[in-house]
């Protein structure tokens, strides 16, 4: 684990709450799913951050080293803690009964998140954690309120804390509502290398939800220039054949 965490300076970040509106922006991920590099990089930021209670038990060790350019040796050493041979899926050793008991469920398999939820989402929630001290585990979510994980990310994200604006609605009622965070501590990662750390790690979460992807993607590029191609030779020998007819 990293070590401890230094006092930072008090900022307020941009609002997240649409004003007057109760419902959270997110910001685009913007993550692409073709750079190499970061899916090297979400996989690590997976494997150590995420693995210790989440599988990913539809992937394969031996289609991550296809599909991320790495060698079965750089698999081994640098993503296998749990599994044994490159053909065993990302399970854990967590016991579900222990799950349960520390977290309140069992924590769910990601193979899927990115898809079953959007990588906006993926991406935002990773960033919406702030201070709760009536949650059990000290943390609450902006975008999953009553989240039972916990603030995993607070090492290298630092703390932070909501903070609240009144408004006025057209009854007259004031109601209080978010208008953004503020830094209580600061983490090992400035804003901009925390952001690129969770779109990495975001990045990996989608290619792990449909790994034949980005093969569909260039194999329909191909068929579409195949069906461009055969047109143009049709519409050549139909001109040829209707010449005489005109």
């Amino acid at each position: 684990m990293f070590g401890v965490m230094a006092l930072g300076a008090l900022v307020l970040s941009p609002p997240v709450f649409a004003a007057g509106s109760g419902a959270a922006k997110m910001e685009p991920a913007n993550n692409v799913l073709g750079n190499v590099r970061s899916l090297q990089r979400g996989a690590r930021n997976f494997v150590n951050y995420c693995m210790g209670c989440h599988s990913a038990k539809y992937v394969r060790y031996n289609r991550l080293a296809d599909d991320l350019q790495l060698s079965e040796q750089q698999v081994t050493d640098n993503l296998m803690f749990v599994g044994e041979k490159l053909l065993d899926t990302m399970d854990i050793a967590m016991d579900p009964l222990d799950a349960g008991r520390w977290f309140g469920q069992v924590p769910p398999d990601l193979s899927l998140i990115a898809r079953a939820k959007g990588t906006d989402y993926v991406f935002n929630y990773l960033k919406g954690f702030y201070l709760d001290p009536d949650r059990r585990n000290g943390t609450d979510n902006l975008f999953l309120p009553g989240a039972s994980m916990p603030h995993v990310l607070w090492e290298l994200q630092g703390l932070q804390k909501p903070v609240y604006e009144a408004i006025i609605d057209a009854n007259g009622d004031v109601h209080k509502i978010m208008a953004g965070f503020e830094q209580v501590t600061e983490g090992l990662l400035n804003t901009e290398e925390y952001d690129q750390f969770v779109r990495d790690l975001t990045n990996f979460l989608e290619y792990i939800s449909e790994p034949v992807k980005l093969e569909r993607q260039k194999l329909g590029v191909r068929v579409l220039l195949f069906l461009l191609v055969f047109f143009l030779f049709s519409y050549l020998l139909k001109q040829e054949y209707w010449k005489d007819i005109k």
